[in-house]
């Protein structure tokens, strides 16, 4: 008997989600593309292709693996640009750099279709996320450019305290080496990049591994919309191309969203630490905490899109569910039930909901967090869970969970799926106030006293205590971060500004000199620093 696929032939996938192999030379540096002719990284999909009987990985694309030299070149450019903070960007006006922006989101509209046909094939995230991080990835930009707007009002007077005269503005950092995370490479980079440009930095940009082809479309934008050495784009392996940027110490800023263990490692090797500000968006382990009285029909709901939306690939997702023993196995069925009637396929498959995974042996990472469970007591309670193929495996909800099991405490990044039973409220508690991570945790219950309890208690633990909701980053005007091993920096539209710049102030002492000098320096216009304009 055949083995039954998700994976269908090319011919059977419709045509307008096909792909032509990538073949990107690309990169840009110093307001220049250039055209590698060195060794290249294959871009394998997480959607395999049918051929005949058997069932193969399809190789989408190629892009540059850049040397050292490359990647130093590129950081020259950018400090060139910067100059010191003397550079055309950094001492461009607000509203030019947000006229650049604007610009820049007007082009990168244009190539939207392209863009989600690739976070379709690189990533394997479904149409209607891959077109949600497209838009909103685009509604970000336009959200900062308002936000900075409202704050250069506010910074546009002067104040006067003690006899001091002053004008408070924010001024940039100088040179952003910017990384984003694979499973959201577009909306995560630009979540940090944008903030960053607008600011008067200058960066370096280092796509995630998966979901470097999809930035192509945009390299003639960035080079049309910007000046030289503004943006520049290095493409390879992290330890050749990385590595050698932070030893240079020359990077002011590192935006890295990813894992702890590599951003201790990328922290390290910069030889001034003082110097360098870390902007981090790292792992979690969010909990959801299910109450007694818990509404099991809106809590079921919330929990399976919180745990398993775009495979439980999120940081934000909820990677561990703790339920009051009362109601533990009426929930674990009525879990389980949901999780089965997820439709699982391919990512432009109508109404699909679990899809390929993208990481390089991530399916069998996940098979042995569900033997170490079973091993340790645990089943798995829905039908099919744990079945692979190739790179899609079926959710798996595995329970009871306790303790000794690795999903206790590991962050599982992908569709296994743990429940444990607890009978008091302590051991979740616990469990949070002893982990390592700090992001957000999610209640479900009714009772207002209880859950007034808990919010006290966790808001000195966690960054966002979700009321029977899933824990989720938006909207964008919502302040995200984590405690502990889980961020650094606050990344919000407003709190990105600030965290990409510094409150910098002209002071005079209140003489009749000092107001003659600061008047005819605003009223003429002097200065782009000192000045009381008004964006509308």
């Amino acid at each position: 008997m055949e083995k039954t696929t998700v994976f269908r032939e090319m011919k059977d996938i419709p045509e307008q989600f096909t792909i032509s192999p990538v073949k990107q030379q690309e990169y840009l540096i110093d307001g220049e593309i250039f055209y590698w002719k060195g060794e290249f990284i294959e871009v394998v999909s997480p959607v395999c292709l049918k051929e005949g009987d058997a069932v193969k990985p399809a190789v989408i694309g190629r892009y540059p693996s850049l040397t050292a030299e490359e990647s130093l070149k590129a950081l020259e450019a950018a400090c060139r640009a910067f100059d010191s903070g003397t550079g055309k960007w950094p001492m461009m006006g607000v509203q030019e750099r947000i006229g650049c922006v604007k610009d820049f989101a007007n082009l990168m509209k244009e190539q939207r279709e392209e863009i989600v046909n690739l976070l379709m094939w690189e990533i394997g995230k479904n149409l209607p996320d891959s077109r949600k991080e497209f838009d909103r990835t685009v509604e970000y930009i336009i959200a900062t450019i308002d936000a900075l707007k409202n704050l250069d009002r506010a910074s546009s007077r002067f104040e006067m305290d003690g006899g001091i005269i002053a004008q408070i503005r924010r001024a940039p950092l100088g040179v952003v080496l910017c990384m984003g995370p694979f499973n959201y490479p577009l909306n995560e980079t630009f979540t940090t990049l944008i903030p960053a440009l607008i600011m008067g930095n200058t960066v370096v940009i280092k796509p995630a591994k998966h979901g470097v082809l999809l930035l192509r479309p945009l390299l003639k934008a960035f080079q049309t919309c910007f000046p030289r050495g503004v943006v520049n784009t290095i493409y390879g392996e992290g330890k050749t191309i990385i590595g050698p940027l932070m030893e240079s110490g020359k990077v002011d800023v590192l935006a890295f969203i990813g894992s702890k263990r590599v951003s201790n490692i990328l922290e390290k090797q910069h030889p001034m630490p003082n110097r360098l500000t870390t902007v981090l968006g790292l792992n979690a382990k969010n909990p959801g905490i299910i109450l007694e009285d818990a509404d099991l029909d809106v809590t079921v709901s919330e929990c399976i899109r919180g745990s398993l939306s775009f495979n439980g690939q999120r940081c934000t997702a909820l990677k561990i569910l703790f339920v009051q023993e009362k109601i533990a196995d009426e929930f674990a069925k009525r879990f389980s039930d949901g999780v089965s009637s997820l439709k699982g396929g391919l990512p432009w498959d109508e109404d699909v909901k679990i899809t390929p995974l993208p990481e390089e042996g991530k399916t069998g990472h996940m098979l042995s967090y569900i033997e170490d469970a079973i091993a340790n007591g645990a089943k798995v309670i829905n039908e099919g869970g744990g079945v692979v193929d190739e790179t899609f495996i079926t959710p798996a909800v595995v329970y009871p969970v306790n303790a000794k099991m690795k999903l206790y405490n590991e962050e599982q990044f992908g569709p296994v799926v743990p429940i444990v039973p607890f009978k008091d409220l302590s051991e979740p508690i616990k469990y949070i106030e002893n982990s390592c991570y700090g992001q957000q945790v999610s209640l479900f219950g009714k009772n207002p006293a209880e859950l007034a309890r808990l919010i006290d208690q966790l808001v000195n633990q966690v960054c966002r205590v979700n009321i029977n909701c899933q824990c989720q980053r938006g909207p964008d005007s919502f302040p995200f971060t984590g405690r502990k091993d889980s961020a650094e920096g606050t990344l919000s539209v407003t709190d990105a500004l600030k965290v990409f710049s510094i409150r910098t102030l002209v002071a005079a002492k209140e003489s009749d000199l000092n107001k003659r000098i600061i008047n005819e320096i605003v009223k003429e216009r002097k200065s782009g620093f000192l000045s009381t304009d008004f964006i509308l």
